[in-house]
């Protein structure tokens, strides 16, 4: 029996043994297991709260209305919006009263609002008017949520666009600036003008957070300036108007200007209202200016209109113009040039006629165009025909061709100008009336032409003239001539005897 009994607590000893260390290992696995489920709830619950109070930035243009983004629980209407270390900014309680802070009250009227439609379905959104730079900063949203206080926090930043001086004269140093309250760090910074991107006198695009641009202060500088701020990708902007003094017609320098031979043109020159020059002047560089050149205003334009006028228009009048003036003590001046076109005129030998549209200076123009106009019995012009193309070709005593022929011309951008030609019939031919080259040759061949024929009848006159002189002393030769020859023979008689 002790033989048999022996084993037995032996098994009994390693049952229990291995129950223990199977226990042992047990409570490490479930401290392990536990350990990780702690880590894994705590790294949730710090992502909900930190979900919880997630900043979530708008930006507003200054004097704008701006929309501070909030979703609440519809069920329950007391919400509180405020700005820390500053106070309440809005407030509703459950009974429906609102309140709200003395800094966003104007005159009575409240700056701030949470529209009750809204409200109803659960937006708690806040809406500021008229924003100004030092609202700018944090604001945070309370409300109720199923027995427990939920905030929203939002940080607004208000950006303003301002300028050195808001209507500078052109000449002086003008700045632009951006400004963002508050400002973020590392955003990028852009520069539009009248909506493209703005490019500097010196031909450089401004850098980068370039928070101020400083330039000469021109016309072309005159526009809508907008600042535009990227941050975390979200955009901002902003604008505000400029306007800048000076000659703002032409607006820049070097612009070309069109007129056609034997016309009257005006060169522009008109500066800012209200802005009278003094010490103007008209200069031509290349030469004097022309006979028909007039500076003098008429009495009914305003003395900001310094314009000048050529009466009648001719080739040597092309080239560059300049005008001038003084204001506020800073000299302005523009520089123009004046094109001028005409249209010239050939006939080759199978009698077709060639218009062909000229000027002074073509490096503006992109294409040519023809027009064809009559005009009907009442006067109303009427256009038949157009075609492109420099030179126009037409069969000469053809009366379809009769009319005015009007040369345009274009740039890239647009018309530039025109010049007119007109041909009237007379004896099956073409004759141009604007073709001053043509009328003069005319004019040349007809004076040869009345000239030689003058000669002509001035020899045959001097020639019967001759002949009549000749038969006039006739009769009297003869008399002389019978007397000589009876006095010979009488002299030969008495030599005989």
């Amino acid at each position: 029996m002790s033989n048999n009994q022996r084993p037995r607590p032996r098994l009994s000893a390693y049952i229990t043994h291995f129950i223990t260390q199977r226990h042992r290992i047990h409570l490490a696995f479930s401290r392990e297991e536990m350990l990780l489920e702690c880590l894994v709830f705590g790294l949730i619950s710090w992502s909900m709260t930190e979900g919880r109070h997630e900043v979530q930035e708008v930006f507003a243009e200054s004097n704008s209305k701006v929309v501070l983004p909030c979703v609440c629980n519809a069920s329950s209407p007391a919400i509180t919006w405020r700005k820390p270390n500053q106070g309440t900014v809005w407030r509703q309680e459950k009974s429906g009263m609102q309140f709200w802070g003395s800094k966003w009250l104007q005159r009575g009227a409240q700056r701030v609002q949470c529209p009750h439609p809204q409200l109803d379905r659960g937006d708690c959104s806040l809406h500021i008017n008229n924003v100004r730079e030092d609202d700018g900063g944090m604001f945070v949203c309370t409300f109720n949520s199923g027995g427990q206080s939920m905030t929203r926090s939002v940080r607004l930043r208000v950006i303003t666009v301002s300028f050195s001086s808001v209507s500078p004269v052109a000449g002086i140093k003008v700045s632009m600036r951006c400004d963002v309250s508050p400002q973020p760090v590392g955003a990028n910074v852009q520069w539009r003008l009248n909506n493209s991107t703005f490019v500097s006198t010196s031909g450089e695009n401004p850098k980068a957070a370039q928070w101020t641009v400083e330039e000469t202060a021109s016309v072309t500088l005159t526009g809508k300036w907008t600042c535009v701020v990227v941050h975390q990708g979200l955009v901002g902007r902003a604008s505000a108007d400029l306007t800048v003094k000076g000659i703002i017609h032409p607006s820049r320098d070097d612009v070309q200007m069109y007129a056609a031979v034997g016309c009257a043109a005006t060169l522009p020159c008109v500066f800012s209202p209200g802005l009278i020059p003094s010490e103007t002047s008209w200069h031509k560089p290349s030469g004097p200016l022309p006979p028909s050149f007039l500076s003098s205003l008429p009495a009914f334009k305003p003395a900001w209109d310094q314009s000048a006028r050529l009466g009648n228009v001719s080739l040597e009048d092309e080239g560059i113009y300049r005008c001038a003036g003084v204001v506020g003590g800073q000299s302005l001046s523009r520089r123009m040039q004046l094109v001028v076109a005409k249209v010239g005129r050939s006939v080759s030998w199978r009698k077709t006629v060639a218009l062909t549209c000229q000027l002074t200076d073509t490096s503006e123009v992109a294409r040519y165009q023809w027009v064809h106009v009559t005009f009907a019995p009442s006067g109303t012009p009427l256009v038949e025909a157009i075609q492109e193309g420099k030179t126009l070709y037409m069969t000469n005593g053809n009366d379809e061709g009769v009319g005015e022929w009007v040369c345009r011309f274009y740039s890239e951008e647009g018309l530039l100008g025109n010049v007119t030609h007109r041909i009237t019939p007379q004896h099956g031919h073409l004759i141009e009336s604007t073709s001053p080259f043509y009328n003069i040759s005319m004019a040349l061949s007809l004076s040869v032409l009345l000239f030689l024929l003058v000669l002509s009848v001035g020899q045959l006159y001097k020639h019967h003239q001759r002949r009549t002189h000749i038969s006039h002393f006739s009769p009297l030769e003869t008399i002389l001539h019978t007397s000589s020859n009876e006095y010979d023979k009488g002299e030969k008689c008495q030599e005989k005897k």
